[in-house]
């Protein structure tokens, strides 16, 4: 998109560049024309990390749905542990999708299912000293990966970026949670 930083002329090019949407710029008007933008970047964006981040965790035997489990689960800090249905909640996934990646999880060792010491009726789903290990190996390998995958970006740049991507997550979040 127009990047003159060093480097950026060897990165893979986006389907989705200037020109493109100036092309489609008298298709929108300039009403919806930033609109577009920010949902299209950040859709193929999050696409992009999703691709990413299941190539990267693989090497672990993981897919992206128990990374992330894993990881809200150790996030959550001790005793890393949270109902179904919020882990659902926070890795954005279907119930039915949350209990078919708690099951991949449990079969494996790394997740367990704990009584709710608030009510017994209740399960919850707590890390295994062997998934509080993967969870914290994976993370740093992630993050490892992913610092130099975006070493181009400056710290400026991360914290406005993070800052912006923060911001997009909580409306939408309230939006979405109404």
């Amino acid at each position: 998109m127009g990047d003159d930083r060093p480097g950026a002329r060897n990165a893979r090019p986006s389907p989705i560049d200037d020109e493109v949407l100036a092309l489609l710029a008298p298709y929108l008007g300039e009403r919806h024309r930033h609109t577009f933008d920010v949902l299209v970047l950040t859709l193929l964006a999050g696409r992009q990390l999703e691709a990413w981040i299941s190539e990267t965790v693989a090497v672990h035997e993981l897919d992206t749905s128990s990374y992330f489990a894993l990881s809200a689960l150790w996030l959550a800090g001790p005793p890393h542990r949270m109902s179904a249905g919020e882990l659902a909640q926070r890795i954005v996934q279907t119930s039915g999708g949350a209990t078919k990646t708690m099951q991949r999880l449990v079969g494996r060792g790394l997740v367990r299912r704990v009584a709710d010491p608030d009510d017994g009726r209740r399960s919850l789903l707590e890390l295994t000293p062997a998934g509080l290990t993967l969870a914290r190996d994976t993370l740093d390998l992630v993050l490892d990966a992913f610092d130099t995958q975006i070493g181009d970006l400056d710290e400026p740049e991360r914290e406005g970026v993070a800052a912006a991507v923060q911001r997009l997550v909580a409306e939408l979040s309230e939006r979405l949670s109404r």
